[in-house]
């Protein structure tokens, strides 16, 4: 075998099973769509399903993909969404925790609704999708679980105390998981991202009807690039392939780390 086999060998997922969640836009998009790629066979959760078949038509990897409607906030639908992925697929290989929301809300003005929300979807949601995927790819012995996280959750950002609080807390259970699991073969590692142009920051240059307004997108575009040491605003595939490298055996000696994919932010 020569070398460069040995490297897509390597990144190759062909033969594996991928959770996705948050998968009907975003990074969870393409995180899919990476991953089928490379070979996986995806299992599609959010709670959009019209998202959710978009993904689907854009993720034709090894095997059609499964589509499962999920709320990560009820731990009983991610123990249906693992118990499907074994039912339709026989193994578990993978594990992408991307579903996630944001509420911008000050400290002294947050409502107890929106911040249960954030902190059951972004903290709790991740908590028992790595209890589950962890229970089952530790019967296996493998697996490799990745969260995405973010840079919020290391630096203070202004009206994002929740969002940043959650994240936090998923960096925390990536270490103490990667510990937990490690014996039996499972890697648990998380994907740190900066400022993304995604569906989750649009907010920033839509207009209060929704629509996108292309001088204001192009003014933010400009300031987020700005305040990276590359002069540049990162990209979905910029997660995607992240992620492709921790759900890999690329990163077979990598477990427990956070991979800040940020521009040096």
């Amino acid at each position: 075998m020569v070398w460069d086999e040995k490297i897509a060998r390597a990144f190759s997922l062909e033969g594996r099973v991928a959770v996705i969640t948050g998968a009907a836009s975003g990074l969870g998009r393409e995180a899919a769509h990476v991953l089928s790629s490379a070979g996986a066979r995806v299992v599609l959760a959010d709670i959009n399903r019209v998202g959710l078949e978009e993904t689907a038509a854009l993720a034709q990897g090894r095997g059609s993909p499964v589509v499962r409607p999920t709320d990560v906030s009820e731990p009983s639908q991610i123990e249906a969404l693992a118990a499907a992925a074994l039912d339709a697929c026989g193994n578990l290989d993978i594990w992408v925790n991307c579903a996630g929301i944001v509420a911008w809300e000050d400290v002294v003005s947050a409502t107890p609704e929106a911040v249960a929300r954030v902190v059951a979807v972004n903290m709790m949601g991740t908590f028992w999708s790595c209890s589950v995927a962890g229970r089952a790819m530790m019967a296996q012995g493998r697996g490799s679980i990745v969260n995405i996280s973010s840079t919020a959750g290391d630096s203070p950002v202004p009206k994002l105390s929740v969002y940043g609080m959650t994240k936090a807390a998923v960096n925390q259970l990536t270490r103490v998981c990667a510990l937990e699991f490690g014996n039996a073969g499972v890697r648990v590692n998380a994907v740190v991202p900066g400022w993304i142009d995604t569906p989750i920051n649009q907010s920033m240059y839509r207009d209060s009807a929704g629509a996108i307004v292309p001088d204001v997108r192009e003014q933010v575009l400009v300031q987020m690039a700005a305040i990276s040491p590359l002069g540049l605003t990162g990209v979905p595939l910029d997660i995607g392939l992240a992620v492709l490298y921790l759900a890999s055996d690329a990163s077979r000696f990598v477990t427990g780390q956070m991979l800040r994919v940020s521009g040096g932010v």
